[in-house]
């Protein structure tokens, strides 16, 4: 049989631009990221080889490094781990195998929990035109792309179509409640600075990030999905930054440029085909943002162990 052909043997419960989930037990999920990219909330017709491995293994690596500090749902992202628990995956390894999280089955908090350190993308054109941020005041003098006094929690609401929309704290008080939406913003903080702190030693500004959180069937508040990934993440080599100019993302900016480039695409179906110029420019992208913030090569790294 090919395996490359033979679908996952579990119920899909969730399919995102990039992850697919599938119930493997009534505890447990299993995250597959894909190698599928999007721009301007559109899916492209060709993938970013080694996009979803990259945003599997960092993720664990950061998770690892914040194993002290709170609770998140990983449980593995080791194959030979997985296998051991569910055998009757072996004949799908290729659809899975090294771009896979095993994690506990959370109900995720319904807002998108984003920490901004410098002003860029939708929080800059608010401001631009109206000196707020989600209709609350910052400080007048801003510049695109340049840093924020302090950093701000921004949060978002977490739509399952269209764009996520900017909110007050308040809002997330009236969602969530005022105890549990501070533990958020309290631990949104926490794991930014972490982040920021150990990027700017690699010779990286972390811009901005979003996190995400669920409940564990124990009633835990656990960090869940992808974690200061290029996908959810923006990162600035630090030796260029210019503030007030476009910033040169270590990311998918190439696809970005790309499509903005074409003339007489509306940013709507059917995209633009990708050349193999900038696929193969955008997994660089994504090796090298790994290799930089681990210290480690893609195909050199070691899964950590979590339980």
């Amino acid at each position: 049989m090919n395996k490359t052909n033979n679908p996952i043997p579990f119920p899909m419960v969730h399919q995102g631009k990039v992850r697919d989930v599938y119930e493997v037990s009534d505890s447990m999920l299993l995250m597959v990221a894909s190698d599928r990219v999007s721009a301007f909330d559109v899916i492209l017709p060709q993938t970013i080889p080694r996009k979803g491995e990259v945003l599997t293994k960092l993720t664990a690596w950061w998770l690892d490094s914040l194993r002290n500090h709170l609770d998140h749902h990983l449980i593995s992202v080791d194959h030979s781990e997985i296998l051991s628990r569910f055998p009757n995956l072996e004949n799908s390894t290729d659809n899975w195998i090294n771009r896979s999280m095993l994690v506990h089955k959370t109900k995720p908090v319904m807002v998108e929990c984003v920490v901004r350190g410098y002003i860029s993308g939708s929080a800059w054109k608010e401001y631009r035109n109206s000196g707020t941020l989600a209709g609350e005041k910052l400080p007048d003098g801003l510049i695109e792309n340049g840093p924020l006094p302090s950093p701000i929690f921004s949060p978002s609401t977490k739509a399952t179509t269209g764009h996520d929309e900017n909110i007050t704290f308040s809002e997330v008080i009236n969602i969530q409640g005022e105890e549990e939406a501070r533990q958020l913003k309290n631990l949104s903080f926490h794991i930014y600075t972490h982040g920021a702190n150990y990027a700017k030693e690699r010779g990286i500004i972390l811009a901005d990030t979003k996190f995400e959180f669920g409940h564990h069937k124990d009633g835990r508040l656990l960090l869940i999905d992808e974690v200061l990934t290029p996908d959810s993440s923006r990162f600035w080599p630090a030796e260029t930054y210019k503030p007030g100019e476009t910033q040169p993302s270590l990311d998918k900016q190439p696809v970005r440029d790309f499509l903005d480039a074409i003339s007489g695409w509306n940013k709507q179906p059917p995209p633009p085909d990708l050349t193999d110029e900038v696929v193969n420019e955008t997994t660089s992208r994504y090796l090298k943002i790994f290799r930089e913030l681990t210290g480690t090569d893609l195909d050199s790294f070691s899964p950590p162990e979590f339980e």
